[in-house]
C-alpha cells in the first residue's frame, strides 16, 4: 500500500480515485471530495475539515480521527467502513451505506445521521442532537449504547439493541422487527404504529407509550408514573414489574402487571377488544 505521512490537503478532489492507500497524521483542510471513488483506504490520527472526504468509497478503516463541523455529510454511498476511537463533529454523516462497524465513536452532533443504511454495528457508540437517527436503516446490532435526540429509528427493520440508554420522542415509529435487551427508553411516543416490537428488562418513560403496536411483546419490563395512555389501539403480551400509571384500549392480547391506576375500557376500543389485564398473585 502507498503510505501518506504528515502531509495536508485541500480543494477540491486531492486524492481522487486513490486505492490501497495508508494516510497517518494527514489533514484535510477546506474543500470537497478528498477520497471520492476511492478503495482500500486506512486513515489513522487524522483530521478532516473539507466536505464529503468519503464518497463512493469501497473498503476503508478509520481510527483515531476527528471530522470536524466543516466535514459535514463526510460518508456516503460506501461500503464495508470499520471506525474506531473516533470523534465526528459534523453532522449528516453515514448515508446510503452497507456495512459499518462503528466501535468507541462519539458523534455529539448526531443530525440526520445514518439514514438508508444496511448491515451496521456500533459497541461502545455515544450520540447527541440525534434527530432522525437511523431512517429507514436495517439489519442494525447496537451495544453499550447512549443517545439524545428525537424521532430515533423510524422506519427500521431487524434491530438488536442490548445496554442501552435512548432518550427520544417518537423513538421506533413504524419499525418492523424490533428487540431491546436491558435498556433505558425515555421519551414520548414510544414505539407506535410498529410491528414485532419486543423490549426485554427495559425501563418504559414518557406519555403515551406504545400505542397503534401490532404484535408488541414486552417481557420483565418497568413503567414510569409518566407512562400514562398506555397501549391505545395495540396488540400486546407484557409482563411488567411494578404498576402500569394508566391504560387505555388496548386491542388484544394480555397484560399483567403489579397493579393498575386509570383503566380506559370506553366505546372507542377497536375489536376485538378482548385485551386481557391482569395482576400478578401476591
Amino acid at each position: 500500500m502507498q503510505k501518506i505521512n504528515n502531509k495536508e490537503f485541500g480543494g477540491e478532489r486531492p486524492l481522487f480515485a486513490s486505492h490501497d492507500l495508508q494516510l497517518e497524521n494527514v489533514t484535510i483542510h477546506a474543500g470537497e471530495s478528498a477520497l471520492k471513488e476511492c478503495s482500500n483506504i486506512e486513515a489513522t490520527n487524522c483530521r478532516f475539515e473539507g466536505k464529503y472526504p468519503f464518497w463512493h468509497v469501497d473498503g476503508f478503516k478509520v481510527k483515531n480521527c476527528l471530522f470536524t463541523e466543516g466535514a459535514r455529510a463526510a460518508l456516503w454511498y460506501s461500503r464495508n467502513l470499520v471506525m474506531t476511537d473516533t470523534r465526528v463533529e459534523a453532522p449528516k454523516m453515514f448515508r446510503e451505506m452497507d456495512g459499518i462497524r462503528l466501535q468507541n465513536v462519539q458523534i455529539p452532533d448526531a443530525q440526520e445521521t445514518l439514514w438508508f443504511c444496511r448491515n451496521v454495528e456500533l459497541n461502545n457508540v455515544e450520540v447527541a442532537h440525534a434527530d432522525y437517527l437511523f431512517i429507514h436503516s436495517e439489519n442494525i446490532r447496537i451495544e453499550n449504547y447512549k443517545q439524545q435526540g428525537n424521532y430515533s429509528f423510524q422506519y427500521c427493520k431487524n434491530v438488536e439493541i442490548r445496554n442501552a440508554v435512548i432518550d427520544s420522542k417518537d423513538a421506533f415509529w413504524n419499525t418492523e422487527n424490533v428487540t431491546v435487551y436491558d435498556s433505558v427508553l425515555s421519551g414520548e411516543y414510544l414505539g407506535w404504529h410498529s410491528r414485532n416490537l419486543r423490549l426485554v428488562n427495559c425501563k418504559i418513560s414518557g406519555t403515551q407509550p406504545l400505542c397503534y403496536a401490532h404484535d408488541l411483546i414486552m417481557e420483565n419490563c418497568t413503567m414510569a408514573d409518566d407512562c400514562d395512555l398506555a397501549f391505545e389501539y395495540s396488540s400486546v403480551q407484557a409482563t411488567i414489574q411494578g404498576p402500569i400509571h394508566s391504560v387505555k384500549n388496548p386491542r388484544t392480547g394480555s397484560i399483567t402487571a403489579e397493579s393498575y391506576g386509570e383503566i380506559i375500557i370506553d366505546e372507542n376500543v377497536k375489536a376485538p377488544a378482548d385485551c386481557q389485564l391482569k395482576q400478578w398473585d401476591k
